[in-house]
């Protein structure tokens, strides 16, 4: 809860009509519960403090957009695909220091005009790292969700051609749609990119493509966020990393991590099992935030198919088995 004097500076703004003193006074309450570390609670204050009018802007940018998307000269397919932003900030379980890092960002570009009233940017290039399946993508669609803004997703099956100089082509029109429109823009599995030019196997259109991803992010100006993963950060290009405002780093969930995830994925289903049990989290320990979520998935999927009114641990049991059997 914020303090009493923050509290009575609120009631006062709203009663007085003093918009800009309303806002102060809600900015302030925003941070006491960042700094408490309340960052969804935080999160939410600020998409109704700030969200409105960016959710008219961008609206009207998702009308006009679609139609636009750049093709590769290639094979006439788009080098970018729109994905449906559905999920929010509640539905991802990350460590509290990238759930920190994660609201700051969307936090920088809720203020962004504050930031640049000073000569400064919010952070618009992220380069995002770890194991496959421990969020990365999803954690693009929540600050996109957070921004009321656009998910595009780069091809990379269309922006990479065996032709010589079409990659970086296909690139430049990549780059000029993302500073022309305001989109979160998420480059999947950017080390098939900004792969290591040190590598003797890999051939010269391809560090071409590299020395082009390099330059383009370096005179990247527009308004979209751009968002880099990789699973295999190893591979990267040593230039690669200064390009980036922010890296955030992605593990396997741990055993409280792994918690919040049953509570998470199961809320809503009739159990017979704790998503808080020990020893149950620790069936799951190893595991990815993804293959997590197919284990339940198909827990669930047996419980409706065998007609049991509540979810077992018989039913968990059977599905482990299962994954364990696939791999």
């Amino acid at each position: 809860m914020a303090s009493g004097k923050v509290l009575r500076k609120l009631i006062r703004a709203g009663v007085e009509g003093d918009i800009s003193a309303f806002k102060a006074a809600s900015q302030s309450v925003i941070e006491e519960e960042r700094q408490k570390q309340h960052h969804l609670l935080a999160s939410d204050l600020e998409r109704l403090l700030y969200g409105a009018q960016m959710g008219i802007s961008a609206g009207a940018r998702r009308l006009q957009k679609v139609s636009e998307l750049p093709t590769s000269k290639d094979n006439g397919l788009t080098l970018l695909e729109e994905r449906s932003v559905v999920r929010e900030e509640k539905d991802i379980v990350l460590s509290d220091d990238t759930q920190t890092l994660l609201s700051e960002i969307v936090h920088e570009h809720n203020r962004a005009d504050v930031l640049r009233s000073y000569g400064m940017q919010p952070a618009q290039k992220l380069l995002f790292c770890g194991p496959s399946g421990c969020g990365k993508t999803l954690a693009a669609e929540i600050i996109a969700h957070s921004l009321s803004l656009p998910l595009v997703i780069v091809r990379l099956d269309s922006v990479i051609s065996s032709f010589l100089g079409e990659t970086a082509s296909n690139l430049r029109k990549v780059f000029d749609y993302v500073s022309q429109h305001a989109v979160v823009a998420l480059f999947d599995e950017f080390d098939a990119l900004a792969k290591d030019r040190g590598d003797a196997a890999d051939h010269g259109e391809l560090k071409r493509s590299v020395n082009a991803v390099l330059q383009m992010l370096d005179s990247y100006r527009g308004e979209s966020l751009l968002i880099a993963t990789t699973n295999y950060e190893s591979l990267l290009d040593q230039a690669v990393w200064r390009r980036f405002d922010e890296t955030l780093r992605f593990e396997l969930p741990n055993l409280e991590q792994i918690k919040r995830l049953l509570a998470l994925k199961l809320s809503g289903i009739r159990r017979e099992v704790e998503t808080d049990d020990h020893e149950l989290a620790n069936l799951f320990k190893g595991m990815s935030h993804a293959d997590i979520e197919r284990v339940l998935r198909r827990a669930v999927k047996e419980m409706i198919l065998s007609g049991r009114e509540f979810l077992q641990r018989s039913h968990i049991d059977e599905a482990l088995k299962r994954e364990y059997r696939h791999k």
